[in-house]
């Protein structure tokens, strides 16, 4: 193992099958001393083996998400600093990493600013729409989000592979009384469905769902289901738009038990026991996970005035990389600013 890179310099393959351990010895407290079959010996500390056993299959050293529901009332608000505390940083990302979200106040209403509160988390994920994305009601819109119209609990980009995994959505003004923010926790939904509706939650977890984006410039697809699972069987990932699915041709009775689990998943997602709603005002910004939570908006009247939000996104693993390196950094003198 190179101690600086923390990288093997051997293939574990090139082993023998047969390698074991002859002898065990603890030279020190906390220190164990091992001599293998093949005559190598190494030296390992107790608490990195511990910290390593203890590890769950999906857990890579981040907080395990605290699934919510609509009751949800002491909302992730925090103020927004150009340049936090190490503590501070770390507090706003053990929200975003539990919760699935927090909500910025305080930041600048500057064009632009949402790539910078992006850049402190992770790499700018562009796409068609660019690495900055204008949401307001326009003429001749390419997507329903730029018209006024309400739209239902979804993830963003299911058609993508990947998907981006965290959206930020930046609020410069908002003149309106309507255009509500909405978000539910698809993995509460989807645990509730495992427990209650078990059925209803094997076909979506099991169905190829395809989803396609097209405009003059694009088109894309993918099939995914709307429930994804990791080897271990835990939540992966949720992926979900009511206006952009396409369910494949199967016998009738198969696509009749998949609508019906779809209705059900579907009516949850929408339903005040699964959603909370809040307004985002000037300043206002909202960083939510892409894969976890649904997003959506109460519809709005373009003629009270004018609404301009601006959105980005970013991988999904920008914040766990900073988390991971605040924790080892922490204790000492760290720069907070992104370096993974």
């Amino acid at each position: 193992m190179d101690v600086k890179t923390q990288q093997r310099l051997q293939d574990p393959s090139d082993f023998d099958l047969d390698l074991r351990l002859l002898m065990v010895s603890q030279p020190s407290a906390g220190v164990y001393r091992v001599r293998f079959s093949d005559g190598h010996e190494a030296t390992f500390a107790a608490a990195d083996l511990l910290a390593e056993a203890a590890l769950a299959p999906n857990s890579h050293d981040c907080p395990a998400p605290r699934l919510w529901d609509g009751t949800l009332a002491d909302l992730p608000r925090v103020q927004w600093r150009a340049d936090p505390a190490a503590n501070e940083l770390l507090a706003w990302l053990e929200a975003f990493l539990t919760l699935g979200f927090v909500i910025f106040e305080g930041v600048p209403t500057t064009p632009g600013s949402v790539l910078e509160v992006g850049a402190l988390f992770g790499f700018t994920r562009a796409t068609n729409f660019g690495p900055l994305f204008n949401v307001r009601s326009t003429p001749d819109a390419t997507d329903l989000a730029y018209t006024a119209v309400s739209l239902d609990p979804h993830t963003d980009n299911p058609y993508r592979t990947p998907v981006p995994g965290i959206q930020l959505l930046h609020c410069l003004v908002n003149e309106t009384h309507g255009g509500l923010s909405t978000l539910a926790d698809g993995f509460a939904v989807a645990q509730a469905l495992r427990e209650q509706h078990r059925a209803a939650f094997d076909i979506l977890a099991s169905t190829p769902v395809r989803f396609k984006y097209i405009d003059a410039d694009t088109e894309l697809t993918a099939s995914v289901p709307p429930i994804e699972l990791d080897v271990t069987g835990a939540l992966k990932a949720i992926h979900f738009s009511p206006r952009l699915d396409f369910v494949p041709l199967f016998a009738p009775e198969r696509l009749d038990a998949y609508f019906r689990a779809r209705r059900l998943f579907d009516q949850r997602l929408r339903a005040p026991d699964f959603q909370i709603r809040f307004l985002l005002g000037p300043g206002d910004l909202v960083m939510f996970d892409n894969c976890r939570l649904l997003h959506g908006r109460t519809s709005f009247d373009p003629a009270e005035g004018p609404r301009h939000l601006q959105g980005c996104y970013i991988d999904i693993d920008g914040p766990r990389s900073l988390y991971r390196v605040l924790r080892r950094r922490r204790g000492g003198a760290a720069d907070v600013r992104r370096s993974a």
